[in-house]
């Protein structure tokens, strides 16, 4: 699993600054100072596809919108309105014709690969970290707030070194009618059939936002509508499935580029979720889809599950979404396809008792109790307390702040200071953020340290391919040519080719299957010979 967002992007007294500059500003400026200045490495495009649907088509290239190519790094991907499938399963070294000039240097197609094994780039006129893949919602949250870090370094370096005061902000609407992404991916079963993924899951992905949303000031997609919602991407949700990101927007998306053996895995895509701050919001998110995703994977042994699963089935999700978001009293009654009422928690109570259920007969262990406890508190806290949830729910606690700041100062929901409040909370720079300011109180709950946070800027978590990627740029980053999610390209002197080392198995070039190599061999080409040997 892992999670990619692009970050809102603001000039300080410039309104009029070009979102695409300053986000190559924001993602040049991060290389520079990284382990990527010692090379230049580019992403591997090879094995991307953006237009191929799980459902089982194509979508041609030439009636896609500009926004879905993101393929092209000649032409980046602009943000929406206001090739070839991948190379199989083949594990051995592959040759390549080395290029006689390096491709895609030029500003435009800014790009970093980190040591921590996350990607940082330009995506639709944004700043977007990619976070590497984890096997674990607590690794997820370490390595997201990683990118929190990164991109808070990375805005003080334009500073110092351009001179522009370049403001970002982890969250997911400009208030003037954009919306931008925070994307969860998940590595599922390819047996899975999609239409079951569509059917069961979507119901858990319309309530979850009870404990996922982060909270916003103004509804409809413009805002210009008073008032408050828990969730900021609720107002651009436009369909029940599809392939689009940036327009149409779906709550589940069929992009079908798994990043892996396509014969084993397909990739998750979900492009509903909001950017958290909290990380028990981050935690609760990543571990109770997991979840839900791992029955998915094993209904035909689980008798009752699916029938139980499909009991919860919405009758209008699209609508839904809008309207659980609004929901801000917990009380609305949703239509389900069976022609029966039941609030969001009551959904969510639903999916959390199946999941038990299960766990039950399989087996525990500590991570899904404790995700599965978690999940059950602030259902149940939530229905009986919800002021006992602004330590651990994000749109309570700001919430809470705004109703404060309201109560005071007797301001109405359209007033300009709660929308200031409201871009304040996810500003990434800890003395501006309202959200740092809770956390310096001790009134938000933290999952995991500094130093832990510290050690994941840095480095790769140890247990998934991640681990390779990363410690390839760390080691021999001039040796490293391209890399992507499923691969990495060596250039070693002397070589008559490039060497791409497919990576199509994520949990293969793991610590264990690759650390011992790493540390005997400071030379690249040494290392590819016994790698390969």
């Amino acid at each position: 699993m892992g999670i990619e967002t692009e970050y809102g992007v603001l000039q300080q007294g410039n309104p009029l600054a070009n979102p695409m500059l300053m986000s190559s500003q924001v993602v040049t400026a991060y290389r520079a100072i990284s382990s990527s200045a010692r090379g230049r490495a580019r992403w591997d495009y090879d094995d991307e596809d953006p237009l191929l649907d799980a459902r089982g088509f194509h979508v041609p290239r030439a009636s896609a919108h500009p926004s879905m190519l993101t393929d092209d790094p000649s032409h980046p991907a602009p943000a929406g309105p206001v090739a070839g499938p991948p190379s199989g399963t083949a594990e051995e070294l592959q040759s390549i014709t080395r290029p006689t000039t390096e491709a895609y240097d030029d500003p435009s197609a800014a790009n970093a690969i980190l040591t921590n094994g996350a990607r940082l780039y330009v995506d639709h006129a944004h700043p977007e970290y990619s976070s590497p893949e984890v096997t674990n919602p607590l690794d997820g949250v370490r390595w997201d707030v990683a990118g929190e870090r990164v991109m808070l370094v990375a805005s003080r370096e334009v500073a110092a070194h351009m001179g522009l005061d370049i403001q970002l902000y982890k969250n997911n609407i400009d208030g003037k009618g954009a919306s931008y992404g925070t994307h969860e991916n998940f590595l599922v079963d390819r047996a899975v059939p999609f239409t079951t993924i569509i059917e069961l899951l979507t119901p858990f992905l319309v309530t979850r936002t009870v404990f996922t949303g982060s909270g916003r000031v103004g509804l409809g997609a413009t805002g210009k509508d008073a008032g408050f919602q828990m969730a900021q991407r609720a107002d651009y949700m436009e369909a029940e499935v599809g392939l689009e990101t940036t327009l149409r927007r779906p709550i589940i998306n069929t992009r079908d580029e798994p990043h892996a053996d396509r014969l084993r895995w397909r990739r998750l895509h979900l492009i509903i979720g909001d950017a958290n701050l909290f990380e028990t919001a981050t935690y609760l998110k990543l571990g109770t889809t997991s979840a839900v995703l791992w029955v998915l994977e094993h209904l035909d042994a689980l008798p009752g599950a699916r029938g139980a699963l499909a009991a919860l089935r919405l009758k209008d999700p699209v609508s839904d979404v809008a309207r659980v978001s609004r929901d801000l009293d917990l009380t609305a009654l949703l239509d389900l396809a069976d022609g029966r009422q039941m609030t969001a928690l009551d959904v969510q109570r639903g999916y959390l008792d199946v999941i038990r259920r299960v766990f039950d007969v399989t087996g525990w262990d500590d991570a899904s109790r404790d995700v599965t406890d978690r999940w059950d508190s602030v259902l149940t806290r939530l229905s009986t307390d919800r002021a006992s949830c602004a330590r651990d729910v994000e749109w309570v606690a700001k919430l809470r702040l705004l109703e404060g700041l309201r109560s005071r100062d007797s301001l109405a929901w359209d007033h300009p200071r709660l929308r200031a409040m409201d871009l304040q909370w996810c500003d990434v720079r800890p003395e501006r953020s309202v959200y740092h300011r809770l956390v310096a109180a001790g009134a938000v709950e933290r999952l995991v340290t500094d130093a832990e946070i510290a050690v994941a800027v840095a480095h790769p978590p140890t247990d998934t391919r991640a681990f390779f990627r990363g410690e390839a740029m760390a080691r021999f980053p001039g040796e490293i040519s391209a890399a992507s999610w499923d691969s990495v390209i060596f250039d070693i002197p002397g070589a008559p080719s490039l060497q791409r080392v497919p990576m199509m198995d994520p949990w293969r070039g793991t610590q264990e299957h690759v650390g011992a190599l790493f540390a005997e061999h400071d030379d690249a080409g040494e290392f590819l010979t016994a790698l390969m040997g």
